[in-house]
């Protein structure tokens, strides 16, 4: 009966070891803003420190490359075009890009389309890709040199005005 209790007891005991291991092995692979700033990691990754807006509150990169990004709130700014953030930004991260990005949206004529990819393919050329379905889209480096401010208030109604200008004003 005592070896099957110092079995057990053993046992119980290696679970919970490998259980703190496990999260802690999990939280390493976990950055946060209080380690760097978002402008500071899009640098160390070859991309512009101007992709997310000066509104940043948190992120968090995982070492499957996943990055999410959380603002205060969706809002606007302007680059070439009007560009619309979510609260949550998601999107793999590699050096020199953002895949399969979720949250980020740009007009283009009078249409929100969202971006699927931002790729610097060669800082040299001074040139950003931006992939928005229909498209490819490829901007100055110069346009993203500094966080822009982004605007929080009548995001809804900038939208709407937007579809109004060209006749489709929503029938309520």
């Amino acid at each position: 009966m005592a070896f099957s209790f110092s079995f057990s007891h053993t046992f119980l005991h290696v679970l919970c070891v490998l259980s703190l291991l496990s999260l802690t092995h999990s939280q390493k692979h976990q950055q946060s803003v209080t380690e760097s700033s978002i402008h500071d990691l899009l640098k160390s990754k070859g991309l512009p420190v101007g992709l997310f807006p000066k509104e940043v509150e948190s992120f968090t990169l995982y070492d499957t490359g996943l990055l999410e990004v959380f603002l205060r709130g969706p809002c606007l700014t302007k680059f070439d075009t009007m560009a619309f953030y979510e609260s949550t930004i998601r999107a793999n991260l590699t050096y020199g890009s953002l895949t399969n990005v979720e949250g980020l949206s740009q007009e283009e004529l009078f249409l929100w389309l969202p971006v699927k990819d931002i790729i610097v393919d060669d800082p040299k050329s001074g040139l950003i890709l931006f992939d928005i379905g229909l498209a490819h889209k490829q901007l100055s480096l110069s346009l993203f040199e500094d966080p822009p401010d982004c605007k929080t208030e009548d995001v809804l109604n900038l939208k709407k005005r937007s579809r109004k200008e060209i006749g489709f004003d929503a029938q309520m």
